[in-house]
């Protein structure tokens, strides 16, 4: 007989894969970006405005923003776990940096959606 466990904890295998999915993501918007530099002879305020007020820019820089979240959230954790044993110290530092990348998505959504 088969036995299944539900986990509510964290899972490795989910991890990889959105470490590898948020990298990917990352990698695409970085190449965006620095294709924008290489085909505007003169990037200018205009011209940088204009970038970003396209619909697909500001789409793959809300996505890139999410990816950077996941990226950085299960790095966070990570090292956390790693080098700070103290579980109340480790709890708060998590809870510190958790904030810390939900208020650069929030001012990132702002910002992007503002132009």
């Amino acid at each position: 007989m088969v036995s299944v466990v539900a986990s509510v904890g964290r899972n490795g295998v989910h991890d990889f894969i959105l470490l590898r999915a948020s990298a990917i993501i990352l990698v695409l918007y970085t190449l965006l970006i620095a294709g924008f530099f290489i085909v505007t002879p003169s990037v200018t305020y205009d011209a940088w405005q204009g970038f970003f007020a396209c619909m697909s820019v500001k789409v793959a820089t809300m996505l890139a923003l999410l990816a950077l979240l996941v990226h950085a959230k299960i790095g966070v954790w990570q090292v956390l776990s790693d080098y700070i044993k103290p579980a109340f110290l480790r709890g708060a530092l998590q809870f510190f940096f958790s904030v810390l990348l939900l208020a650069y998505v929030v001012f990132g959504f702002s910002i992007v959606w503002g132009v």
